[in-house]
């Protein structure tokens, strides 16, 4: 029995998470920056999603922290991040802290900087798998009709 050959075009799980943590980046109001970020299991299932956003007489809690606190109680041990923008440093605390596995970011365009400099040398310490999303397409049209 031949299968019949499926798409090609279809998201493959990395650029597919990468767009959910770009699609999230649009829920902020933050007029400077919008990250998302999205936390994937072992079993490439979407356990948390966050955007930066500013709290009720607070600074903006970053993507990485939203994400972590939207998981509903799912443990985050073991699991990869995507994110639009490489963690500062006190994220990249958290991330440690609740033993996320892998981080793959977007952009870098703050790696001069001595927090993210700091955060790149914790991160790496703390062994955790840091790559830079590289896609090939650099759209996805999301069609409403």
């Amino acid at each position: 029995m031949a299968l019949t050959p499926g798409r090609d075009d279809y998201l493959k799980d990395s650029k597919y998470f990468m767009a959910v943590a770009l699609l999230a980046a649009k829920r902020s109001e933050d007029p400077n920056t919008q990250v998302g970020a999205c936390i994937v299991n072992q079993e490439n299932k979407i356990v948390g999603i966050g955007h930066n956003q500013m709290p009720n007489g607070c600074d903006v809690c970053h993507a990485e922290l939203n994400a972590i606190m939207n998981t509903n109680g799912a443990d985050v041990k073991g699991c990869s991040m995507y994110v639009t923008l490489f963690p500062c440093n006190e994220c990249a605390k958290l991330i440690i802290q609740r033993g996320i596995k892998e981080v793959i970011y977007l952009s870098d365009m703050y790696e001069d900087r001595d927090e993210f400099k700091a955060s790149r040398k914790m991160l790496e310490v703390a062994g955790i798998e840091l790559r830079q999303f590289k896609p090939k397409a650099t759209e996805i049209v999301i069609d409403f009709q």
